[in-house]
């Protein structure tokens, strides 16, 4: 390293550790530790373009170790990216543009939100996956449109997740050359030494995993980690860990190499003893020395005619293909033919179906007009029904391929389909039974949070299900997805309203969409169909000018609240019946709207659900009813069950006569 090189990586270490300081919160022990190791992959390796953070060919990095946020922080500005010292400063601070983890969507240049540990591993991975499906489908001879890596920077915490080993092992299995790892190895957790937890061989386990993996001693040496990643890029036919052996919290006389660097500030008097051990102005905050600002300079120069070289390259490809140039526009802008809706067949629904098989027909129309719907199922696609049948299958033979085999992966299936859509260029769907939502909570939470438009199907919604139990019969998940900020959560009646969900789903471009599904067939009901797309409507009016009581359903319930409704006329009780397959769609239209679905003068109204009551209420009022189940299922066939549990015509047209009485 030498003086330039040893300026700039100190830069970026006191860059964060005055940041850190100054917010009185943060983590200094990895930017201190792993600069050397940022600084080479930044500047020699890296392709990106500051002045255009978006760039399709440009490498992507995931800090995986997101509590090292100011590492990336302090990169993206001595870069040039739209990030001031200014912003530096107000690290952690409200309304700042540095907050205490990376958010997708909030500072230019991040990727992707991570501090889950794991996540943005598994998030990489799936990154890796859209370079190769697109390069599969756009690259000519002489014409290398997608031509760019995947890089994530990990640590412990996040190789000791689960999240991690699955999204590790797929990696491995597709052969993905381009996802390159620095692991910094610093041996490091909050509790200890990671001897008290974690003694694996983490080489071993990932060569295991088919990864080409390397080790370099010493973490400060910024040539034997940039022979690593030239060796690693060579590896084409497997992705690549490279273990960096760091040391936490690096210069700190004190605080080097203990857990006490790891996750709060080095404290005023330390901060000065570091700078002075490593050479640095102790009476300077922020400080960037000229030398280093001209040397980024430089170097954001070199990559700024890097994405010009490309721009000429795609103009090239854009005349000599403009057909292809256009469907490139098409995956990238996320457009959705006006031609779906309109398409006769997406609507055609006449017998009984499960919603999942009512799914699975809808999903091969929508692949017709979006070529670049990806996805696939944790190893449920003949019970998911989501197998793509006009494409072939993605694997490190063919990477041309829409369908994708997770395997029993719920957690990294998740994670991945993120990083699919964070990569851009793709419609990332998966899928599994509804009660193994629990396996991938933290990614349906995550694709909230970063506004991603990732469809996840889960089928099997209810009791229904049977006699597989109350291991398999989901009855909180759909009150703990509701609960998630930003998610969609469509549970629809049948087949046409099926495809309204998708459709709702495929144009929402700033968050995701939950799919709730049968597994046991489903009649098909007279009046659904895109009226569904706001959320809740009248499927059956009442017979006079005012409802005595309205019935309120989702999903498999809507047909019994029509078949009360029956009952109830004859027992001259005058009946509304309201379909509601999204609360979050609903809550979208106007007060209008609103009322004139559920009035506020009907105040007598039952909610039916098979699932938790809880939000019901909201719907219901404090003069209304809930019809739901609150408790475990059993194991028994599922018609066994709905009487057990009282969703019967029977016991709804008892209930309503009692809220009659009121």
């Amino acid at each position: 390293m030498n003086l330039l090189e040893e300026k700039a990586v100190n830069t970026i270490r006191f860059l964060a550790v005055d940041a850190i300081e100054t917010a009185k919160s943060g983590h200094p022990g990895l930017p201190m530790g792993g600069a050397p190791m940022a600084y080479t992959l930044w500047s020699r390796f890296l392709q990106h373009s500051p002045s255009n953070p978006h760039w399709p060919n440009r490498d992507r990095f995931v800090l995986s170790a997101g509590h090292g946020s100011m590492l990336l922080y302090a990169l993206l500005y001595l870069f040039g990216y739209d990030l001031s010292l200014d912003d530096l400063k107000q690290f952690r601070q409200w309304g700042s543009k540095t907050p205490g983890h990376p958010e997708y969507g909030h500072t230019p240049g991040v990727e992707t939100t991570t501090g889950p540990l794991g996540q943005g591993f598994a998030n990489a991975v799936g990154m890796a996956i859209a370079e190769r499906r697109l390069a599969a489908e756009f690259n000519k001879p002489d014409f290398p449109l997608v031509d760019h890596y995947t890089y994530v920077y990990t640590g412990d915490g996040c190789l000791m997740e689960g999240v991690a080993a699955e999204a590790a092992s797929l990696a491995g299995h597709l052969k993905l050359g381009r996802l390159i790892c620095l692991y910094d190895d610093n041996q490091i957790t909050i509790d200890g030494d990671t001897k008290v937890a974690f003694t694996e061989d983490v080489g071993k386990r990932f060569s295991a995993y088919g990864w080409h993996v390397q080790r370099v001693a010493d973490g400060t040496d910024i040539n034997a980690i940039a022979a690593a990643l030239e060796e690693a890029k060579k590896v084409t036919d497997k992705p690549s860990l490279i273990m960096v052996r760091t040391v936490i919290g690096y210069g700190s006389p004190n605080k080097q190499g203990l857990p006490a660097a790891h996750g709060a500030p080095l404290g005023s008097e330390e901060v000065i003893l570091t700078k002075e051990k490593l050479g640095w102005p102790k009476d300077l905050t922020f400080h960037v020395p000229p030398a280093v600002r001209e040397h980024f300079a430089g170097l954001t120069e070199e990559l700024e005619a890097k994405r010009a070289a490309w721009e000429k390259l795609f103009a090239a490809y854009r005349e000599k293909f403009p057909a292809d140039a256009a469907r490139w526009d098409a995956w990238h802008g996320q457009y959705v033919p006006a031609e779906l809706e309109e398409d006769e067949e997406l609507w055609q629904f006449t017998k009984p179906m499960a919603t999942r098989g009512a799914s699975g027909q809808v999903m091969q129309i929508l692949a017709k007009y979006l070529p670049n719907l990806i996805g696939g199922s944790a190893d449920l696609n003949s019970s998911t029904k989501t197998y793509l049948k006009a494409f072939s299958d993605f694997q490190a033979e063919n990477y041309g391929g829409n369908n994708i085999y997770f395997g029993v992966r719920e957690h990294a299936m998740g994670a991945i389909a993120n990083g699919l859509a964070l990569h851009g260029g793709l419609r990332p769907y998966c899928s599994t039974f509804f009660v193994f939502v629990d396996y991938m909570k933290p990614p349906v939470r995550l694709a909230a949070l970063m506004g991603l438009p990732v469809i996840f199907v889960f089928t099997h919604d209810s009791f229904g299900v049977g006699e597989d139990g109350p291991t398999h019969q989901p009855i909180e998940q759909l009150a703990s997805l509701r609960s998630v900020p930003n998610l969609h959560v469509l549970r629809p009646a049948d087949g046409r309203e099926t495809a309204a969900a998708w459709l709702a789903a495929v144009k929402r471009t700033n968050g995701p969409t939950a799919l709730i599904l049968t597994r046991q067939d489903v009649p098909q009901l007279d009046g659904t169909g895109k009226k569904a797309l706001q959320g809740a409507y009248i499927l059956s009016k009442e017979k006079g000018q005012i409802p005595d009581v309205i019935l309120i359903a989702s999903g498999s319930e809507v047909q019994l609240a029509l078949e009360a409704q029956k009952k109830l006329w004859d027992l001259e009780i005058d009946t509304r019946v309201v379909s509601m397959m999204s609360w979050e769609l609903f809550s979208q239209q106007t007060p209008v709207y609103q009322e004139q679905v559920l009035p506020a003068t009907v105040e007598k109204r039952l909610a039916i659900e098979a699932g938790h009551s809880m939000g019901w209420e909201r719907f219901t009022g404090s003069k209304g009813a809930i019809l739901s189940i609150d408790h475990f299922g059993a194991s028994a066939p599922g018609k066994v069950l709905q009487e057990k549990y009282g969703f019967t015509v029977e016991n709804i047209v008892s209930m309503v006569q009692e809220l009659h009485k009121q």
